[in-house]
C-alpha cells in the first residue's frame, strides 16, 4: 500500500474539502433566469396543443351516399336536411300556429317516412299527439298549461314483453324570436334518425322506447310535466336520455346522472363513442350558478325516474336569439351526439337493470373524461375512501421526504419542521391571492363600469385574471426567497419543502369537502394522486436527494395534471362567457369569471409556478407577469374590450311594448299609458348605448312603482323576469302601444261569509296564449285558498305575496275559471286585494308600428331585442 506523505495529505484534504464546498454551492444556487421563459411558455404551448384540438375533435360526417358501407351508423347528413326543413318554418312558440300545427304536423310526417322504413316483422310502432292540461310550482311562480302538445312515439320489439320503457326526450318548441336550429331542434333531428336506425336494425333490443318530442319546454318545462304525471306510457318508464342545447354544435357533455343510479353512468363509460363528462358541472349545475334548467329536473322530481342529463354547449352566444339558425350548425357537432345517443340507446335499451331500477339505487356517481381519451367513473362510496386514503397517504409521504431532507442536511427534524411551517404558512397566502388578486380586479372593473371585457374577446382572461392568480400564487413565497436563505438546507430542498406545503393544502381541502358530502374533491384526489406518485419514485430513488433532478418526475406528472385542468376549466369558460349576457345586471359577473380562472390555476398550475423561484431573479419575472396584466387592461379599455358584437356576441334586451290600463276600487281608470318595459340581461343594462343617437328621455328605474302597484306596474314574463324586476326600466311613450288580440277578465260571483271576515272571488279569463296574474292581498288580508295547486299557500315561508300565475295554452283556447278565497281578521268591507292581469302577445303574428320602427332602428347593431306587445291590467276588489 502507498503511503501518503504528510504535504500530500494536507493537499488531499484541500481538495475534498473544496469538492464538497463545490457540491454545497451548487446545490444552493438558482437556475439561470433565461430558462424561466421557456419553462412558462412550455405550459402556454401544451395549452395550444393538446387542450384545445382534443377539447374541439370532432368526428367526420357520416353521409348518405356513405351509408351502404355503414350499416347500422348515424348519418348526420340526413338529420341534417331534417333540421334544414325544421329550421325553415321558423320561431316555434308556444300556442303559436307555427308550433302546434305545423311542426307537430311536420314530425308526425317525419315518423311516418320512418314507419315505412321500418322492419315490421321485428318491430312496432305507436303514435300519440298528447295535450296535457295541468299545473306545478316553479321558481317563484305556479306554472299552468292547458292544451299543450307532445308528440310522442313508442317503437317496440315485436318478441317483447317487457313493461320498462326507455324514454328519451327533447323539444320543438323555441324562444319568441329563435327558430331554434340548436335549441333543441338539432336534438329533435337526433332523436329522429336514432329512432329510423333502431327501426331498420336488423338487430334486436328488450326494452320499448319512448321517444318524447315536447312542445312546451321553453314555457318553461311545461309539456315534459304534462307528459311524465299525465301520459299512459309514462309510469312505465324507468330511466331517461334528457338532450338539450345551451348554444350551438359541439361535443355533447353529460352534466347531470341519475340521482343514485351510478350504473346509467357505467352504461355511458362503456357505450359512449365520444366520452365527455364531469361530476363538477353536475354540482355546478346543481347548485343553481348557471342561469337555466333542463326537462330532467321535470323527470326526476315529478317522475322519480334516473337518468342522464346531455347537452351541447360551444357558441352559447346564439342560445335563444335569431342566429340561432341552421347555418351555424356544425355538421360534424350532428354526428358526435348522434352517435353518441345511438350508442346509448342500443345499450340501455338492453339492460337488465330497467326492470327495476330502485334495486340498483346505490348512491351518486364520480365521473369525469380525461380529454376525451377515456372516462372513468366510480361509485360516491368509492370516492369517499379514495378522497381519504389519497389525502393521508399525501400527508405521510410529506412526512418521509421533510425526514429524508433533515438527514440528508444534517438539521434537526424540528429546525426542518419550522421550515416546513412557515413555507405552508407562506403557501397559504399565496392561496388566498391567487384567489383574491383576481376577485380585486373584477371588483375593479365593476366599479369602473367595464365589466365583461372578455365577452367577445375571451383571451383577455389570460392577462385580466389568470397572470394575477399565477402572481398571487407565487408571491409570498418569492419574497421570503429573495430576503431569507438557509445556509443548511439547501434551494432545491426548499422548493420541494414549498411544494410539499401544496400537497397539504390539497390534502386538508380533500378531507374538508369530502366531509361536507361533495363529490368534487375528486379533483384534489387526482393532483395527490400524481403529486405522490412522483415523490414516491424520487424517495425510492436517488433523484430526491441530487440537487434539482427531482423536478423532472414532479412536472412529468404534472404534465397530466395540468392538460386535464385546462381541459376542466377551459369547459367552463366557454359555458359561462356568453352566459354572462344573460345573467342579468344584480350580480357581477367578473366575479364568477375571475373565480374560475382563480381556481384552474391553483389546480393546474399549482405544483408548476412556484417553481419559478428555481430560477435567478425571480421577482423579475413576476413583474413582467404584472406587465402582462397591465397591457392587458390597457387594450381591455379599448374598442378590444367592449363586449358586443353584431350576430356574434350581441347585447340581449328583452324589450316589451306595453300598454299599462289601472283602474281603481271604484273602477275609474287612473292610469292609461303606454312605454317600452326593459328587462335588463347583463350588468351594464342600457349604458353602453349612451354613445348612440337612441332616445332614451325619460328613461327610469321601477323602483318607484313597486310600492305602488302590484309587481311594479310592470308585465314581467315569468318568475326569472320577476325576481329581477325591480332593477328593470320603464321608458313612457306618447303614442297608444296597439296590442294585436283581446285580453278579458270577468268577475263571475263575489261572495261574503256570513261573519263578513271572508270572501271568494270567481273569475274567467281570457286573451292571448301567454297570461299572467299578480295577487296581492292588502293590509290586514290573507289568501286563505284558491282553485289552483296549493304549494305557495301551504310554504309562507318560501313564498309570499305578490303570488305569481304563469297561464298558457296551446290547442285549447277555453277561458280559464279560477276563484279565489280571501280572510281577515275584521270585516271585508272596502278594497281587499290588487290583481294584475298580463296578456303576452308572443305567440301572435304581430307588426311593429311606427313609433317601434323609428326606436329600433336607432338601435346599433350589437343590440339584440327579443320583444313583443303586452298588455299589463291592474285592478283593485
Amino acid at each position: 500500500m502507498e503511503v501518503l506523505a504528510d504535504g500530500d495529505k494536507e493537499g488531499f484534504s484541500d481538495t475534498v474539502l473544496y469538492h464538497v464546498l463545490s457540491k454545497e454551492k451548487q446545490l444552493k444556487r438558482r437556475l439561470p433566469w433565461y430558462y424561466a421563459p421557456s419553462f412558462l411558455l412550455l405550459w402556454v404551448a401544451l395549452f395550444f396543443a393538446i387542450v384545445l384540438p382534443l377539447f374541439y375533435r370532432l368526428p367526420d360526417r357520416v353521409t348518405m351516399a356513405h351509408e351502404p358501407l355503414k350499416p347500422g351508423q348515424f348519418v348526420a347528413e340526413r338529420a341534417q336536411k331534417i333540421l334544414y326543413e325544421l329550421d325553415r318554418i321558423g320561431p316555434k312558440v308556444v300556442g303559436s300556429t307555427a308550433n302546434e300545427v305545423t311542426t307537430v304536423a311536420f314530425l308526425l310526417n317525419e315518423v311516418e317516412k320512418i314507419r315505412s322504413e321500418m322492419r315490421g316483422d321485428l318491430f312496432h310502432l305507436e303514435v300519440d299527439v298528447q295535450q296535457p292540461t295541468g299545473s306545478y310550482v316553479v321558481g317563484t311562480m305556479t306554472s299552468i298549461y292547458q292544451g299543450i302538445q307532445n308528440v310522442v312515439v313508442k317503437l317496440s320489439p315485436a318478441n317483447s314483453n317487457s313493461s320498462s320503457y326507455l324514454l328519451i326526450n327533447s323539444h320543438f318548441d323555441t324562444k319568441p324570436g329563435s327558430p331554434g336550429a340548436g335549441d333543441d331542434g338539432t336534438m329533435v333531428v337526433v332523436m329522429l334518425e336514432v329512432l329510423r336506425q333502431m327501426s331498420i336494425s336488423e338487430s334486436g333490443f328488450m326494452h320499448p322506447i319512448v321517444f318524447l318530442f315536447n312542445g312546451a319546454e321553453e314555457n318553461p318545462l311545461q309539456a315534459s310535466h304534462g307528459f311524465i304525471t299525465q301520459h299512459k306510457w309514462a309510469p312505465n318508464c324507468k330511466a331517461v336520455i334528457n338532450l338539450e342545447v345551451g348554444g350551438n354544435g359541439g361535443r355533447d357533455i353529460l352534466f347531470q346522472s341519475g340521482p343514485n343510479n351510478p350504473w346509467l353512468v357505467k352504461y355511458y363509460k362503456q357505450h359512449s363513442k365520444h366520452p365527455f363528462a364531469s361530476t363538477l358541472a353536475e354540482e355546478i349545475f346543481q347548485f343553481g350558478i348557471l342561469p337555466s334548467d333542463t326537462d330532467f329536473r321535470i323527470f326526476r322530481d315529478y317522475g322519480n325516474i334516473p337518468g342522464l342529463d346531455i347537452a351541447q354547449f360551444s357558441n352559447g352566444y346564439v342560445y335563444h336569439t335569431a342566429f340561432d339558425s341552421f347555418d351555424v350548425v356544425p355538421g360534424r357537432a350532428v354526428q358526435n351526439t348522434g352517435e353518441n345517443i345511438l350508442s346509448l340507446v342500443r345499450a340501455l335499451s338492453n339492460a337488465s337493470e330497467l326492470y327495476n331500477t330502485k334495486e340498483h339505487s346505490t348512491g351518486h356517481a364520480v365521473f369525469f373524461d380525461f380529454l376525451g381519451l377515456f372516462f372513468v367513473t366510480y361509485t360516491e362510496k368509492t370516492g369517499l375512501i379514495l378522497n381519504y386514503c389519497f389525502a393521508v397517504a399525501s400527508v405521510l409521504l410529506v412526512g418521509c421526504s421533510l425526514w429524508k431532507m433533515s438527514c440528508v442536511s444534517e438539521v434537526s427534524a424540528g429546525r426542518i419542521s419550522i421550515l416546513f411551517a412557515s413555507h405552508l404558512g407562506l403557501h397559504l397566502a399565496g392561496c388566498l391571492l391567487c384567489i383574491g388578486l383576481p376577485l380585486l380586479m373584477s371588483v375593479l372593473y365593476d366599479v369602473s363600469d367595464r365589466t365583461m371585457t372578455y365577452y367577445s374577446n375571451n383571451w383577455l382572461v389570460i392577462g385580466l385574471y389568470i397572470c394575477p392568480a399565477i402572481i398571487g400564487l407565487v408571491l409570498p413565497s418569492s419574497i421570503y426567497h429573495s430576503f431569507k436563505s438557509d445556509d443548511k438546507i439547501s434551494h432545491p430542498y426548499q422548493m420541494y419543502v414549498g411544494l410539499h406545503a401544496h400537497c397539504v393544502v390539497l390534502s386538508l381541502l380533500t378531507i374538508a369537502l369530502t366531509a361536507i358530502g361533495l363529490r368534487i374533491p375528486y379533483m384534489c384526489m387526482i393532483s395527490l394522486f400524481l403529486y405522490i406518485v412522483s415523490l414516491l419514485i424520487n424517495l425510492l430513488t436517488t433523484l430526491h436527494d441530487r440537487g434539482y433532478y427531482w423536478v423532472l418526475t414532479v412536472q412529468i406528472s404534472q404534465l397530466f395534471q395540468y392538460v386535464y385542468f385546462c381541459y376542466l376549466f377551459y369547459i367552463f369558460l366557454v359555458i359561462f362567457f356568453p352566459a354572462m349576457g344573460r345573467n342579468r345586471d344584480s350580480a357581477n359577473p367578473d366575479m364568477l369569471i375571475a373565480l374560475i380562472c382563480a381556481v384552474g390555476t391553483f389546480f393546474a398550475l399549482g405544483f408548476v409556478v412556484p417553481l419559478i423561484n428555481m430560477f435567478r431573479w425571480s421577482p423579475y419575472l413576476l413583474i413582467c407577469l404584472g406587465a402582462v396584466t397591465f397591457i392587458f387592461s390597457m387594450i381591455s379599455i379599448t374598442e378590444v374590450g367592449f363586449p358586443y358584437r353584431p350576430k356574434t356576441s350581441v347585447m340581449r334586451v328583452n324589450f316589451l311594448q306595453t300598454r299599462r290600463m289601472f283602474y281603481e276600487y271604484d273602477g275609474n281608470l287612473s292610469v292609461n299609458d303606454s312605454g317600452y318595459y326593459f328587462d335588463y340581461q347583463d350588468r351594464r343594462a342600457l349604458r353602453p348605448l349612451k354613445d348612440y343617437a337612441v332616445n332614451l328621455t325619460g328613461l327610469t328605474s321601477v323602483d318607484g312603482y313597486c310600492d305602488r302597484y302590484v309587481m311594479c306596474g310592470l308585465p314581467c314574463f315569468w318568475s326569472s323576469w320577476c325576481r329581477g324586476i325591480s332593477s328593470a326600466a320603464w321608458l313612457p311613450r306618447e303614442e297608444e302601444v296597439a296590442v294585436p288580440g283581446n285580453l278579458e277578465l270577468n268577475l263571475l260571483n263575489k261572495t261574503l261569509s256570513k261573519s263578513g271576515n271572508s270572501a271568494r272571488f270567481e273569475f274567467e279569463l281570457a286573451g292571448p296564449p301567454h297570461m299572467g296574474l299578480y295577487i296581492r292581498p292588502l293590509d290586514g288580508v290573507a289568501v286563505e285558498d284558491w282553485s289552483f295547486i296549493r304549494t305557495m299557500l301551504d310554504k309562507p315561508d318560501k313564498y309570499s305575496p305578490p303570488y305569481q300565475i304563469y297561464f298558457s295554452y296551446g290547442v285549447d283556447s277555453s277561458p280559464f275559471k279560477f276563484h279565489i278565497d280571501f280572510k281577515s281578521d275584521g270585516q271585508l268591507d272596502g278594497p281587499i286585494f290588487e290583481l294584475g292581469v298580463v296578456g303576452h302577445y308572443v305567440s301572435q303574428d304581430f307588426e311593429r308600428d311606427e313609433t317601434t320602427i323609428r326606436f329600433i332602428g336607432d338601435l346599433p347593431d350589437f343590440v339584440y331585442t327579443m320583444e313583443w306587445p303586452s298588455l299589463f291590467m291592474r285592478y283593485i276588489f
